[in-house]
């Protein structure tokens, strides 16, 4: 993800359309659409910067 990217922050990216366990991980997080960005225990659902950096800041990512 560009947006983690460009502040270092490393992740594991989970592409849905490769492999069909993603899926089902996600439909049992409870999750039924994408992108989710699980960033220590929150999670951020669909592409929102100010969530995703106010979610950073809060579990201590520089930068967030």
């Amino acid at each position: 993800m560009e947006f983690l990217s460009r502040r270092g922050i490393a992740y594991e990216g989970r592409d849905i359309s490769e492999k069909q366990e993603f899926i089902a991980e996600l439909v049992g997080m409870g999750y039924m659409g994408t992108p989710v960005t699980l960033i220590g225990d929150e999670a951020v659902v669909g592409y929102s910067p100010d969530k995703l950096n106010k979610v950073l800041r809060a579990q201590g990512f520089a930068g967030g």
